[in-house]
């Protein structure tokens, strides 16, 4: 394969065909690379306007890489190895994967649970913090700096020598660090959160913990003029169509590792394409494959299989051929810009607008009122069976269920088997839980349709705007637990532990608002009811 390959079968392919031409011809590259913000309709205008300059971030980045390396330089004077970085969303899913693919440790900390907190306040004499927050109001970030902060001075180390701030210019995190005396380094303004790989936001913490930040934009730079012309050959244009113009419209983008050299990408991809497409009740829901691909696939959905750049294509021997397949394959450089482009056109193609999102805002507005109500868990469960709580909301479905087992049947029992699917939202630690993302996979087995995992908070910038604003066929899990200690956030009325309580159960009101079943799982004690649920979750259909 080239550099940078798309190549489609099946009714992907026909998506290519019927709708390429007519892109080329309405020059939508290079309109898009030219920063034309009427490509997606006057309703977007306004904030597509200030969202397109990723478009030229290869070059326009180019000045970080001089920045980064004289704060590396300064930061080294001081002496570290551990670079920790707090941000949710578009802040920390660009790092990770960058940092993961170069071989290079980051502790990245996107949750609000105080034992995951707790976990990242350590070795703090070796450890340099990067907070990363576009608007500067992000409450997740913002309580994860103050605990640092704080756990720094405690220590007695200089918290301005050890923590670096990301932020756009004038925001209210950018004017307080520089009072405060912190090291600031700003984004560019015009880029939204999601798009902001090769901004500051994943340049600057890559960076620091040693990534090779300019070999990611030569990269980029080295397909930028390929994504931005108008010609039948432009894997963006191509990768965009099979995305959002099949017929009927195949909403479910399954996101195999089929020997991609960047790892965990499909992550950062699933974040880009829900956030951007689920909306005004139609977009496309990326499903991150756990385990090996399946042989068969709901006929509502496109398999795309993500492949080392020097893919020959001999593994495919034998393999089940997909309906819709898409196989793609690049440095991740490249990648990063690939698909924000094709999610940009795919945008185009839906209908809708690929840079704002309006249900990301409704959780949060949730969560900030039942903080300032003073609520956390919510109301009384419906029942309690061993050690969880089961809640269900969103209309009368639970039945007679008395058990976790029923419950979980009678969620499922709710799922459209035509065009629906189960998402599992875990408010738990990703890294000791791990195992429970299988479920995932297990689900699909008990029921033939795509189920997606998401840790909490983390998903609510990422699926949880799909989940809200996408259309009305999902089933949703919810999994919640009692911390072994709760954190109290300096200089805040609430705690780590009443923070992420109040972010779980503002998503499931709000979904409960938009109509949408949610069953609410509690641990009471996290390993038995960990237990319990892994095995209600997985179990085969009775």
């Amino acid at each position: 394969m080239s550099t940078l390959d798309v190549a489609a079968t099946g009714a992907a392919a026909d998506a290519v065909a019927a709708h390429v031409p007519t892109l080329v011809a309405d020059r939508v590259a290079s309109r898009l690379f030219a920063q034309d913000h009427t490509l997606w309709g006057e309703a977007a205008e306004e904030e597509s306007a200030k969202r397109l300059s990723w478009t030229g971030l290869a070059r326009s980045s180019r000045h970080l890489v001089g920045e980064i390396e004289a704060l590396k330089g300064e930061l080294d004077a001081i002496g570290y190895d551990r670079v920790v970085l707090c941000g949710m969303g578009g802040s920390s899913l660009a790092p990770e994967v960058i940092c993961a693919t170069a071989g290079v440790p980051i502790v990245v900390l996107d949750s609000s649970d105080p034992d995951v907190v707790r976990g990242a306040l350590t070795d703090l004499d070796r450890t340099v913090v990067v907070v990363s927050s576009k608007s500067g109001s992000t409450v997740e970030t913002d309580s994860q700096r103050r605990a640092f902060v704080a756990a720094f001075t405690e220590a007695g180390i200089d918290a301005t020598a050890r923590l670096v701030v990301v932020t756009d210019p004038g925001s209210p995190l950018d004017r307080d660090a520089r009072a405060g005396g912190f090291r600031v380094v700003n984004a560019d303004p015009d880029v939204g959160g999601r798009y902001s790989a090769l901004t500051a936001f994943g340049l600057v913490p890559s960076g620091l913990a040693g990534v090779d930040v300019e070999a990611l934009l030569d990269d980029a730079d080295a397909v930028a003029d390929l994504l931005g012309a108008d010609d039948d050959a432009n894997p963006a244009l191509r990768l965009g169509a099979a995305m959002g113009g099949t017929s009927p419209l195949r909403d479910k983008l399954v996101l195999v590792d089929a020997g991609t050299e960047n790892v965990g990408f499909g992550a950062w991809a699933e974040q880009l394409i829900a956030e951007s497409t689920g909306k005004d009740g139609t977009g496309i829901l990326p499903v991150v494959a756990i385990g090996e691909e399946p042989a068969d696939l709901y006929d509502d959905g496109t398999v795309v299989r993500l492949v080392a750049t020097d893919d020959e294509g001999d593994d495919d021997a034998g393999r089940a051929t997909a309906a819709s397949l898409v196989t793609v394959a690049g440095p991740l450089g490249a990648q990063f810009l690939l698909w924000e482009a094709a999610t940009a056109v795919a945008g185009r193609l839906l209908g809708i607008n690929p840079f704002d999102q309006p249900d990301v805002e409704s959780a949060k507005a949730a969560a900030r009122e039942l903080l300032d109500a003073g609520i956390g868990a919510g109301d009384a469960p419906a029942f309690t069976d061993g050690a969880v709580e089961v809640r269900a909301l969103g209309g009368d479905w639970l039945g007679d269920a008395t058990t976790v087992d029923a419950a979980v049947d009678a969620l499922l029992a709710r799922l459209d088997r035509s065009h629906g699917y189960v998402a599992v939202m875990a408010y738990l630690d990703r890294e000791s839980d791990a195992d429970l993302e299988h479920v995932a996979r297990d689900l699909f087995d008990r029921t033939g349709r795509p189920a997606t995992f998401g840790w909490g908070p983390r998903f609510l910038h990422s699926t949880g705007q799909y989940h809200k604003g996408g259309p009305a066929t999902g089933v949703y899990v919810q999994v919640t637990t009692t911390p072994a200690a709760d954190l109290e956030v300096p200089g805040r009325e609430f705690t780590f532990g009443q923070f992420i309580a109040a972010q779980a159960a503002g998503d499931a009101n709000v979904l409960a608002d938009h109509d949408r079943p949610v069953l609410r799982l509690h641990l009471t004690d996290h390993d038995a009811g960990l237990v319990q649920v892994r095995a209600a979750l997985g179990r085969a259909t009775g």
